[in-house]
């Protein structure tokens, strides 16, 4: 069974078998964040890992549309309650809803 922190560099697909202090370095600030991610949602009481939450996150794509010769459009797409809930659980602030565009 792979241990967290490989999960996470399989994620990013990472190889951690070169075992040069950059990688080392990576892998401890790496280990620190799953852990604090995984804190954060337990003291939340969702019942997410942080794998699950991250993949609820990865869901949100962000967008630039031109339509015709008008000026460009940004934003991300519309956050779902779950994923407002992840972002809540993590302490962080979700895109704010004049960012979020509901017809993509």
């Amino acid at each position: 069974m792979p241990r967290p922190i490989e999960v996470a560099f399989a994620s990013a697909g990472t190889n951690l078998a070169g075992g040069s202090a950059h990688a080392e370095t990576s892998a401890g600030l790496a280990l620190i964040l799953h852990r604090m991610i995984r804190e954060r949602l337990h003291s939340a009481n969702t019942g997410l890992s942080p794998e699950r939450a991250l993949e609820q996150l990865a869901r949100i794509q962000h967008h630039r549309i031109r339509i015709a010769q008008g000026e460009p459009v940004s934003g991300v797409s519309t956050i779902s309650t779950d994923q407002a809930g992840v972002f809540s659980a993590l302490g962080i602030k979700k895109p704010p809803a004049s960012q979020q565009l509901t017809l993509l």
